[in-house]
């Protein structure tokens, strides 16, 4: 309720309604004070707002003389301060005013209100920052914007875009010619296959042994072989004559009658 706090109330409300503010009362001068102010620390340093864990610790009271502000030099605050994992800054007294605990905390400011200050952010700094961060954010997606326009523009009327349809063109008939040449090597190819197995065929026609005992010739077989020669023929031996429509046995008997 003192008038320090009233000023950091005062510039919390001033510069930013983002800050969850948890006030720790403590006596700042007479006796059973530094016991106070170091329960008061370590309390503040085990503490959660619903911002989860606090930020910052200000220790502060207004100004005074040397034995008011006794309390912030002595030991166990000093400690209280070393020990607290949250950063804390001092804000004792005036400007001329120095304590230990301005040299053991983590930023001394000047008065208590100063304290604060530095360590708030203030909302229309923030909203200015943001302001330009948006405004050279833009600027800077037109500008590569515009860059993008003017490559796709300058490929669109590039001399080899212009020429592309005319070269898919030329592709497209080089590859139908291409295309063609190959289908009529293929069916060359077939025709003459299929004259050498007319040929093949004609030629196997010409040499089935059917057809040739129907044109009046006989096969002459002795002792299970063929006879091609007069010579080779034994008038005495059977022998079997094979014509075009069956077999004849003759000599079958051993006396050289016809069968």
């Amino acid at each position: 309720t003192g008038a320090a706090v009233r000023d950091i109330i005062r510039t919390v409300k001033r510069r930013s309604g983002l800050v969850d503010l948890i006030i720790a009362p403590a006596k700042v001068q007479g006796e059973g004070a530094a016991e106070e102010i170091a329960r008061a620390i370590a309390l503040l340093d085990s503490a959660k707002s619903s911002w989860g864990k606090l930020d910052v610790i200000i220790i502060g009271r207004g100004g005074g003389s040397l034995e008011d502000l006794w309390a912030f030099n002595e030991e166990i605050v000093a400690y209280a301060i070393f020990n607290s994992k949250i950063p804390v800054i001092s804000g004792v007294g005036h400007e001329s005013d120095f304590t230990i605990a301005d040299y053991v905390a983590d930023l001394r400011a000047p008065t208590p209100s100063v304290a604060m200050e530095l360590a708030t952010p203030d909302v229309e700094e923030i909203i200015a920052f943001l302001s330009d961060f948006f405004y050279n954010s833009t600027d800077s997606v037109t500008e590569k914007i515009e860059k993008k326009k003017e490559e796709v523009e300058r490929i669109i009327y590039s001399y080899g875009f212009k020429q592309l349809p005319d070269m898919v063109n030329r592709k497209s008939q080089q590859t139908d010619n291409a295309l063609s040449a190959i289908f009529s090597k293929i069916e060359k190819i077939f025709l003459l296959l299929d004259r050498n197995l007319s040929l093949i065929s004609k030629t196997l026609d010409s040499y089935d042994i059917k057809k040739t005992l129907k044109k009046g010739f006989v096969l002459v077989q002795q002792n299970s072989k063929f006879v091609v020669r007069a010579a080779n023929f034994n008038k005495l031996a059977a022998a079997k004559l094979r014509f075009s429509d069956g077999e004849v046995d003759v000599n079958s008997s051993g006396s050289g009658s016809k069968a």
